[in-house]
């Protein structure tokens, strides 16, 4: 597909219109904020079920969500919506997300599929070997993190903790996302009619909890109503869509 100068991929230029309790395991082998073992990192993909080119990508970050060292999560835009199939999972919340990333990443249009790594980069997710280079740039960059700790106590509540970070005045934002592990939709109409369209992480809920100053911090969060085949992350970013400083995740367990 071809828009605004774009082959194989959808766009949309920036600022034009466009009409109980689950059981949870912690991702083996993820991060230890004072082991050897740093990251995740995270990988934030912006698609749309009403995209043919976005099924691709969308099979893409499910290989990326089995990685302990990666946060992948879904974020399904509404802004393909009038051509033909309503996304289910779509929402102005998560389109406005993408677009803040643009802003700050200095993009003319935001498009789909677009993954987003570490909020420092972004590229289709069709290329996998483009993703591999923003991820190890991000590496590069920010070896050392904010990883929150998380866990779950019966009560059903998530406690976040942050141990002291140096931020150097500029503060970070504390984000949580509860996200579906996975969905099947045979999809009817649209540019992908008559295909069953395969998404992973699907991101339902998502919320600013704080904005962080880096000192020792512990919030808690309500998740009583989470159901069976969720998971949940939290990313931890500079301030206003800014490069993620860490982030972590609790996947839901697979049954069978």
């Amino acid at each position: 597909m071809t828009s605004h100068g774009l082959s194989r991929r959808r766009a949309v230029l920036l600022g034009s219109a466009a009409a109980a309790g689950a059981a949870f395991t912690a991702a083996p082998g993820a991060a230890r904020r004072h082991g050897t073992i740093e990251g995740p990192w995270a990988v934030e993909l912006f698609t749309s079920q009403g995209c043919s080119s976005c099924p691709p990508a969308d099979a893409y970050l499910g290989v990326l969500a089995k990685r302990p060292d990666i946060v992948a999560l879904s974020f399904h835009i509404d802004y393909w919506d009038y051509i033909g199939w309503k996304d289910p999972f779509a929402s102005r919340a998560t389109t406005d997300r993408q677009r803040a990333y643009a802003r700050v990443l200095k993009q003319r249009y935001v498009y789909t599929p677009e993954m987003v790594v570490d909020g420092i980069g972004h590229d289709t997710g069709r290329e996998r070997g483009k993703i591999e280079a923003l991820l190890a740039e991000a590496q590069r960059r920010s070896p050392k993190r904010a990883t929150p700790e998380l866990s779950r106590g019966s009560d059903g509540r998530l406690a976040v903790r942050l141990d002291a970070f140096p931020l150097h005045g500029k503060p970070a934002d504390v984000t949580y996302a509860l996200y579906d592990r996975r969905h099947s939709t045979p999809v009817a109409s649209g540019e992908n009619q008559g295909r069953m369209i395969d998404n992973f992480n699907v991101v339902r809920r998502f919320e600013v909890l704080a904005r962080w100053d880096g000192a020792a911090a512990t919030w808690s969060v309500d998740t009583t109503d989470l159901q069976q085949g969720q998971g949940v992350a939290v990313i931890v970013q500079r301030a206003d869509h800014g490069p993620v400083i860490g982030c972590n995740k609790i996947e839901p367990m697979v049954s069978g």
